[in-house]
């Protein structure tokens, strides 16, 4: 297996992986989990309302746990659907053009309904905003995000993107800004380009959970970029064995002062996920101080973004692909994994193939693009002195990189 193929199934499957674990925690506060379950969150875990899912609110109708992945994945798996059908890097146009279709006409089974449906039928509104404003309001693809709530919404999918742009994390930063202008705007927006730009990095060769996180700076913004310095911070002060417990109370009050949504997750303050340039989603820089807390470990990671508790399974299905990315298949919890695509109803290898697959092609396509864009610069500039000696060295160490 080559290395982009086994670390896009690494990626892929840790997304996965902590989707369905943590799912079944979403909302809940972590005092909450521990006495649900007698403990923290050690595996895969029934509802927490146990046989009751189908009518106890607010979870209702959806049966979260037993394994089951939520729209993280189903989204996850949808944007890989559109980069199959386009066999290039993406544009918000794309997502108008091939997702939103995909999302109203393609028959899936929704492990959380138990059926098959359209997965229009499963995502929340912040995701059926993608349909109301492309198909029904005819608005540029590239400004239809502005006036949806500023969430995760658009984050949570973007793996994907990390995986084309495997190792050009800046790529890959304003490829998914681009795609994400179609769902989402300010803060939520940035997420989605900063955890694009963050897999980039995991699954380059020798990545390390540095570099992960200096690649998530390097691009990050405004309050987000302040988000993520002030959670990482707050992490490395983690002593190893603390608790799940208490590393959530310190990442947790590292990123309040960035959240809109108020300690009462489930009661979000007046002025939440409104737009700001001083403001951050909590998911993804709770994700990054998770990763750094737990050095990377790919159990841990997860484990401790399920007893976290509040959008649980965003975060951890976050760290997950990045945890995925780093380690590779060999840190993956392929006994959980397994259980998941059982219960779940999923061949996570295909996804896998097809992304994989899809990412070489774009790769050459890059090579061949980039040789093009050499040579028409070589032949621009080829008469100004020392421009030809210095255009060769630029030629021959993209040649060595490549």
């Amino acid at each position: 297996m080559n290395w982009i193929r086994e670390r896009t199934a690494a990626v892929l499957a840790g997304s996965a992986i902590g989707d369905a674990i943590a799912g079944a925690a979403e909302g809940f506060s972590p005092e909450a989990i521990n006495e649900r379950y007698n403990g923290p969150i050690s595996g895969i875990v029934p509802p927490y309302y146990g046989e009751n899912w189908k009518t106890a609110r607010p979870v209702s109708p959806y049966h979260k746990g037993d394994g089951h992945i939520t729209d993280d994945t189903l989204m996850t798996q949808a944007l890989i659907q559109v980069y199959d059908k386009h066999r290039d890097h993406l544009d918000a146009f794309a997502i108008a053009e091939t997702l939103v279709p995909l999302l109203q006409t393609e028959m899936r089974w929704i492990p959380e309904l138990e059926r098959e449906s359209i997965l229009l039928q499963r995502v929340f509104l912040a995701e059926k905003w993608l349909v109301t404003r492309l198909q029904y309001g005819h608005v540029d693809p590239r400004e239809a995000g502005v006036g949806n709530v500023v969430n995760c919404g658009a984050a949570m999918y973007m793996a994907p993107v990390g995986i084309v742009n495997a190792g050009n994390p800046r790529r890959a930063y304003m490829e998914a800004i681009d795609i994400a202008g179609a769902h989402q705007s300010s803060y939520g927006r940035e997420a989605a380009g900063i955890f694009a730009a963050a897999v980039a990095a995991a699954v380059a060769p020798g990545a390390t959970v540095g570099s992960v996180i200096d690649a998530a700076l390097r691009y990050a913004h405004d309050g987000s970029k302040a988000a993520i310095e002030a959670v990482v911070q707050a992490a490395t002060s983690i002593p190893d064995d603390a608790t799940d417990k208490e590393i959530g109370v310190i990442l947790r009050n590292a990123i309040r002062p960035f959240d809109t949504v108020g300690d009462k997750y489930r009661e979000p303050n007046m002025d939440a996920r409104l737009p700001s340039r001083t403001k951050a989603i909590e998911e993804l820089p709770v994700a990054l101080g998770l990763l750094v807390a737990c050095n990377g470990d790919f159990r841990k990671t997860i484990l401790g973004a399920a007893n976290y508790g509040r959008d649980s399974d965003s975060i951890a299905s976050m760290v997950g692909s990045l945890a995925g990315g780093i380690g590779g298949m060999a840190a993956v919890a392929t006994d959980w994994l397994d259980s998941i695509a059982e219960a779940s109803r999923v061949d996570f290898d295909a996804y896998a193939n097809q992304l994989a697959n899809i990412a070489m092609e774009i790769f050459q396509k890059d090579l061949e693009r980039a040789h093009h864009d050499a040579a028409v610069i070589q032949a621009l500039d080829l008469e100004q002195p020392g421009r030809a000696h210095s255009i060769d060295m630029a030629r021959a160490a993209f040649n060595g990189v490549a």
